[in-house]
């Protein structure tokens, strides 16, 4: 008979997988930051900045003391992250980069004619040339190659060939981001800055073991998935690669079906550990304080998973224009406990001291009384400590459809 996990359960076991069960207190520096991340898998990176940008919201919902020049420090001073992408750019713990060998085999044969079709010919012409300068003048930005290149009339996306160059060698293995300024990639020799050890070459890249590494870390930190959930975890494996692996695992006894109940009550097929449903039993409810949590928070990720467990339909508007939105350009999540209860579309202006919270839109059935407003009132003032602003205000009707 196959077990069930009820919705609480589910709801309970996902949180704890990312770290959102408990108090977001502890040390969020150091070794205690990169085990933070560890556990996470990754940390997505992305530059716009309303209130925080994406990777620093994701860390602070997680540990209140959490600070942007911690992650900083980590990835550029004691070089314990590298760069490079999951499903987005992302920081990952430096001890995976040898999992990321197939990656760059992967990458380098999707990227090359992604690129020649959408950022035009010439990038490969200049390989040798931008491998050359970085040996000889050291890391560069995309401002420091291809001077003399001219753009299209793409806009920020259209790059020239040498940038292109940069991206390619980058995502392929031959140059590492060693680092941003502002937002933009510092990149350097992957064998001048990466371990030896850790580099291509220094070990075959033996796909199997990869992917069966992938994919046992993917389950480690979903609790329970699907092979396509799996698959798209670190977005490396194919569905394909994964539903053999799911196969091979389930014939060993290492993963079993379960039914997942969703909010609505209906079952979802997925596999876990067997010692995943007894691990469930001893997890306890979530803190009930509330939490902003960033659009690109890894629970949040999939947007249909989310759907499932929590009921919350989310998209983000950012490429939506202003009069087709339904809520707002830059929207955050609010977490309470085990529940999300509502978004918030709010901006920090840095010049006024202040971070504005425009609207708030419960989810349906949820009331927003007294206490849940003093909730979200002490989590806004921790946010506006994080930013290093002075004062919350809000708009003349920011409360809506409550």
């Amino acid at each position: 008979m196959t077990a069930t996990l009820d919705n609480r359960s589910a709801r309970r076991l996902f949180l704890d997988r990312h770290a959102l069960l408990e108090q977001p207190t502890g040390t969020a520096r150091g070794p205690a930051l990169l085990g933070l991340i560890e556990r996470l898998g990754f940390v997505q990176l992305d530059s716009i900045n309303t209130v925080a940008r994406a990777h620093d919201l994701i860390l602070f919902s997680r540990r209140s003391t959490y600070r942007h020049e911690n992650l900083k420090r980590l990835y550029e001073r004691d070089k314990s992250l590298f760069e490079h992408w999951t499903h987005d750019a992302a920081v990952i713990p430096m001890r995976f980069f040898p999992h990321w060998h197939l990656r760059f085999q992967r990458d380098a044969t999707l990227l090359r004619d992604r690129y020649r079709n959408w950022r035009r010919d010439g990038f490969e012409d200049r390989f040798e040339a931008v491998l050359t300068h970085i040996r000889d003048h050291g890391p560069v930005s995309s401002s420091d190659v291809g001077t003399d290149e001219k753009k299209g009339s793409g806009g920020w996306w259209d790059w020239h060939p040498s940038k292109t160059a940069l991206e390619y060698l980058w995502r392929s293995g031959a140059l590492t981001v060693i680092g941003r300024q502002g937002f933009k990639k510092i990149y350097d020799l992957t064998d001048r800055v990466i371990e030896e050890s850790l580099c291509p070459g220094a070990l075959p890249c033996d796909a199997e073991q990869t992917v069966d590494w992938l994919c046992n870390a993917a389950i480690d930190r979903l609790g329970c998935a699907t092979p396509r959930e799996i698959a798209a975890f670190w977005d490396t494996v194919s569905t394909q690669e994964a539903r053999n692996w799911c196969m091979v695992q389930q014939a060993s006894g290492a993963l079993q079906p379960i039914e997942l109940t969703c909010c609505d009550g209906t079952l979802h097929k997925v596999l876990a550990r067997p010692e995943t449903l007894m691990q469930v039993k001893e997890l306890g409810p979530a803190p009930g304080r509330m939490r902003v949590l960033s659009p690109f928070d890894p629970a949040l990720r999939d947007r249909k998973r989310a759907e499932r467990l929590f009921g919350f339909h989310y998209r983000i508007e950012v490429f939506v224009p202003a009069p087709k939105r339904t809520y707002g350009y830059y929207v955050f999540p609010l977490l309470e406990g085990e529940r999300l209860v509502g978004r918030i579309d709010m901006k920090a202006f840095r010049d006024q001291g202040c971070l504005r919270v425009t609207g708030l839109w419960p989810e349906a059935g949820v009331k927003w009384g007294n206490a849940r407003q003093s909730r979200l009132e002490s989590e806004l003032d921790r946010v506006r400590r994080f930013c290093a602003l002075e004062s919350v205000e809000f708009a003349d009707g920011w409360l809506k459809g409550s």
